[in-house]
């Protein structure tokens, strides 16, 4: 397998330029240590907002940055992908710690000021009473004027000043364990990122790109993540030093990821070297390690999602039973549960559980929608982004749910008012405000994720037919022609025709030569077959129409063999679709359990609403147990009240887990909205609060 070799002309157009506000951060961090401490201050963009605040910063606390403490701090910094230096990093929290201290000085000192002559007395108190009983005169005896030897007042400086010190080492702590979590975030990204970067690489490598040209192709766009930035990284830093054997080894030595880029990065460098073919068996060879890796995770993950789905279901009940078992001791015996005195005044005890229940199903119900989205793969996460003018958005609104979203929250505002001003409670405005909202947005982002389904399916047939038009000969746009003409694609057969069509009327633009496989070689004219499938890919707009034919383009430009792109195409294609669906296979039973202890708990609730909390069933109590020795404190209405805000949080909290599980964060919209519609149905039809 032969490869063209560029000269310092290619060489030169396949570095990757770094834009002026980011090339003196990029460059120095690649450089190392040294040289971005030494380039820290140019790295100060004049025209930032912040540029006056960051030179102040940087000229009063850049020299802690040289301090044996931040070092790990500086190691850390390496690892991750900022646009500022180490030195104005760490100036700025310099900087922040000590606004916070000032900040808590203050309220510290108020808070001891007004707390001295309480511990004075304290301190009195048990002072005297061990110098009475031991008969000792040595020492006077404490004042209500001082705390020990000191004054209060000067107690209270000192114990201002502490809690000011404790909050600004608070802060530069909390700045160096930020670099850490920037720096794992990335090392995580860069995981999952990476299989499919060496997937992209190992179909260049079937052209005549060399390794520079091969890495600039797989980090130009940002279907890669990290991985694309370090490869980024990597180009520039080569770029300085004159090498990429040189850019190379310094990312690999600054990268987050020890156990997988920086490895991979060293042995790239090394077969590079050694030639054409040893480069490809080695692409090859790392793509099957990554694979068997990547399916070793995904079993972990599904482990992990097991564990999680049965502490949810344990937790998720455990606040209704709570409530509901404070209701029922609150009915028998109300002085088992006396009020509980707060800084807002006195509260009752079923107020306070109450309270405290709504917050943890909250809390816990977004907790666990965010660790079941964690465990779907970024390629398998739904994301919209709304046009910029409102005329888009209102066009768009029937298929795109983050059109939807800013549509659907207008209506939403105004029922919630409309509510409001009718008398109804302001947690009965709050959650069917709520669900006008959620549901639309829901409904929209499931029918358009039918749609994408439905276009990933028929993709799938199309890379199918096209690489068995390609395996026997015909040309590229032969071949889509073909499938065009012949096969039925369901909702992809206007795009497929508008492809051929694309390909067909600019198959050979004056200046392109046409090579014996039908791939057009770069010429001074425009590149139109890529873009056409370009415009292809965004008009499917789904992520495996992205991942996949969008590689197509830079490894047919690469001079690659047009059989042996679609076939590995053909497998990927395929690959990605069936982990699609056996991952919605896999979710389907988490999605029944959000449901089953959402209406479990509903259930529970309704039971106790009718059976035991009621004016009848309580005087009866009352007249059969000496036990209820105020029967007339308890208010029927109030309690099934309160037992109904307790649903309603238990219903937000499973339809997050339930609609993360299945789609996403607006399937999560849709379940929440629906089961929050679903109970205030029932409990409101049925009398039930």
């Amino acid at each position: 397998m032969s490869r063209r070799r560029a000269s310092g002309a290619v060489e030169a157009s396949g570095t990757v330029e770094a834009s002026a506000d980011d090339a003196g951060a990029d460059g120095a961090s690649a450089v190392g240590a040294d040289a971005d401490d030494a380039s820290a201050a140019d790295t100060l963009a004049t025209g930032s907002r912040l540029a006056v605040i960051d030179r102040v910063c940087y000229a009063l606390f850049a020299r802690h940055a040289s301090d044996r403490r931040h070092d790990a701090d500086r190691k850390r910094y390496r690892g991750t992908a900022l646009d500022t230096g180490f030195e104005t990093y760490l100036a700025r929290a310099y900087a922040l710690s000590w606004v916070v201290a000032v900040a808590a000085f203050f309220p510290a000192l108020v808070v001891a000021t007004g707390a001295a002559p309480a511990v004075a007395a304290a301190v009195e108190a048990r002072f005297g009473a061990a110098l009475l009983s031991s008969g000792s005169t040595a020492a006077p005896a404490p004042t209500p004027d001082s705390v020990g030897p000191l004054r209060t007042d000067r107690a209270a400086l000192l114990v201002a000043a502490a809690a000011a010190l404790l909050a600004k080492r608070a802060t530069v702590s909390t700045a160096g364990v930020g670099l850490r979590w920037v720096a794992a975030t990335r090392r995580t990204d860069i995981e999952r990122t990476l299989p499919g970067a060496v997937r992209y690489l190992e179909l260049l490598s079937s052209g005549s790109d060399e390794p520079r040209a091969m890495l600039r192709k797989a980090a130009a766009g940002d279907a890669y993540g990290a991985t694309a930035t370090s490869l980024r990284k990597a180009l520039n830093a080569a770029r300085l030093a004159g090498s990429l054997d040189e850019g190379l080894r310094r990312v690999a030595r600054d990268t987050p990821s020890r156990e997988l880029l920086a490895p991979f990065l060293l042995k790239f460098r090394k077969r590079a070297a050694a030639g054409d073919e040893a480069l490809s068996e080695f692409l090859a060879t790392e793509r099957r390690m990554l694979s068997h890796r990547q399916d070793r995770a995904r079993k972990r993950a599904r482990r992990f999602l097991e564990l999680l789905t049965e502490l949810f279901v344990a937790v998720l009940v455990l606040p209704a039973l709570l409530v509901i078992g404070a209701t029922a001791l609150s009915v028998v015996i109300p002085e088992l549960l006396p009020p509980v005195s707060t800084p807002v005044g006195v509260v009752p005890t079923r107020a306070v559980v109450l309270y405290g229940a709504v917050a943890f199903l909250v809390a816990f119900g977004l907790a666990a929608a965010v660790a079941v989205g964690t465990l779907r793969p970024p390629s398998q996460r739904a994301s919209y982004a709304a046009p910029a003018s409102p005329r888009a958005i209102l066009a768009t609104a029937g298929h795109n749910p983050a059109s939807t979203a800013v549509v659907a929250a207008g209506p939403a505002v105004a029922l919630a008012a409309w509510l409001a001003v009718a008398g109804y409670t302001l947690v009965n405005v709050a959650l069917v405000g709520y669900a006008a909202f959620a549901v639309p947005v829901g409904l929209v982002a499931a029918r358009r994720t039918r749609i994408d389904d439905a276009k990933d399916r028929e993709l799938a047939d199309f890379v199918h037919a096209v690489s068995g038009h390609v395996a026997q000969g015909r040309p590229l746009e032969a071949a889509v022609a073909a499938v065009a003409r012949d096969d039925d694609l369901g909702v992809l057969d206007d795009d497929v025709a508008d492809l051929a069509f694309a390909l067909r009327s600019t198959t050979a633009p004056e200046g392109t030569a046409q090579s014996e496989s039908g791939s057009a070689e770069e010429s001074p004219a425009v590149n139109v077959r890529g873009a056409a499938i370009e415009q292809f890919v965004d008009r499917v707009d789904t992520p495996l129409a992205a991942r996949t034919l969008g590689l197509v383009t830079g490894a047919l430009d690469a001079g690659g063999d047009a059989d042996a792109v679609f076939e590995t195409l053909r497998i990927e294609v395929g690959r990605l679709y069936s982990e699609q669906r056996a991952l919605r296979s896999s979710m389907q039973p988490y999605i029944a359990v959000g449901w089953a202890a959402a209406v479990l708990v509903a259930g529970v609730v309704a039971v106790v609403n009718t059976q035991v909390v009621d004016a009848a069933r309580l005087a009866e109590i009352a007249a059969a147990s000496e036990a209820v020795t105020e029967p007339e404190g308890v208010y029927p209405e109030l309690e099934r009240f309160r037992l109904y805000v307790v649903t309603q949080a238990t219903m937000l909290a499973s339809g997050w887990f339930a609609g993360t599980a299945a789609r996403g964060r607006y399937a999560a919209l849709l379940h929440s909205g629906a089961l929050v519609a679903c109970c205030y149905l029932v409990f409101t039809v049925g009398g039930l609060v």
